[in-house]
């Protein structure tokens, strides 16, 4: 499950990634999400980061017996965060330009970043944990998190070079996941699947 809409999604500024809230938006989308799921799953898995956590919140009450563990399945933050104290998605959208045509995927922006790499070893870290699961697992996460995740399954890269960093740049941009939107993941025993919603 992708969060619910959060203070930034909604054009607001911040500062620190792991502190955004959720908006009232984002906490309906959350309400929703918890009263989507009849079943309990086997483990309940939620990001670090404080948007995550609040679209989990309303699941967890709902099955207050299910297991929970947070995992580093947090956001992609390639941006400083002291560069960008108190600015907006637009005021930062030419920053972001600016990272995906550079297309080095070893780049890291400094303290508080990961390089793309990174966040591709990240991603390929947790298939292997939920490779050791039995039965469901529900993990509450972000958005180009869960599309890496995607990208790894459906299109299998070789290699993390500036080809796939610009493929995998086209990829999330074609296929978004929208806040509250979850996305399916299956593991048969030798190999994962994803259906992918366009």
């Amino acid at each position: 499950m992708r969060h619910g809409e959060s203070a930034a999604n909604a054009g607001g500024a911040s500062s620190d990634p792991a502190l955004i809230a959720l908006t009232e938006r984002g906490k309906a989308q959350a309400q929703a999400i918890a009263q989507s799921f009849e079943a309990a799953p086997e483990l309940i898995v939620m990001s670090p980061f404080i948007r995550a956590q609040d679209t989990a919140a309303p699941t967890l009450r709902k099955f207050p017996g299910v297991p929970v563990e947070v995992w580093p399945v947090e956001e992609f933050t390639y941006l400083s965060p002291a560069n960008c104290m108190k600015t907006t998605a637009a005021q930062r959208r030419p920053w972001v330009e600016a990272y995906w045509r550079a297309s080095e995927p070893d780049h890291s922006n400094g303290p508080g970043t990961e390089s793309f790499r990174g966040l591709v070893l990240r991603a390929q870290t947790t298939l292997r944990q939920l490779q050791g699961k039995t039965g469901s697992v529900l993990v509450f996460g972000h958005g180009q998190f869960m599309q890496v995740v995607r990208w790894l399954i459906l299109l299998a890269p070789q290699r993390i070079d500036a080809a796939a960093m610009d493929a995998f740049r086209e990829f999330d941009q074609a296929n978004p996941i929208v806040n509250g939107e979850s996305v399916c993941f299956t593991f048969d025993g030798q190999r994962w699947s994803s259906a992918l919603h366009l």
